[in-house]
């Protein structure tokens, strides 16, 4: 049987549902997500073709970079998606799935960027910049 994980922003406007397996939660601690956020990203992955996403039209997308854009709800603000250019998969939050995730953690990037004001004190592998 496939795997079926919902979830959506804060307001409710966007709503997503996911078929399949999800990849383990990497852990970002860059800037970017930093300042997105207010702390740092968890997210996994879905491919494009096994997501089905209600309420499109109430995600913005910021370019953030010159390889990425982030989707995030236009009414509540929420933080839902990273989708980099060329690949067939988008990146999804953690927290806007609906509980049980059944999401495991996985390792942290970006760890030489992560903020002074909290320590990562797990025993996940990490990486200074990109895996």
């Amino acid at each position: 049987m496939t795997e079926i994980h919902q979830g959506g922003c804060l307001c409710g406007a966007v709503r997503f549902k996911t078929h399949g397996e999800l990849r383990e939660l990497i852990y970002c601690h860059c800037s970017q997500c930093r300042k997105q956020t207010g702390l740092y990203y968890a997210a996994t992955n879905v491919l494009d073709s096994a997501l089905e996403l209600e309420g499109a039209d109430h995600v913005t997308w910021y370019r953030s970079s010159g390889e990425a854009r982030r989707g995030f709800c236009r009414h509540c603000g929420s933080a839902l998606f990273w989708k980099a250019e060329g690949l067939d998969y988008t990146s999804i939050l953690a927290g806007a799935f609906e509980t049980p995730t059944g999401l495991k953690p996985g390792y942290h990037i970006f760890c030489a960027d992560k903020g002074d004001y909290y320590d990562i004190d797990d025993a996940l592998p990490r990486f200074a910049g990109s895996r």
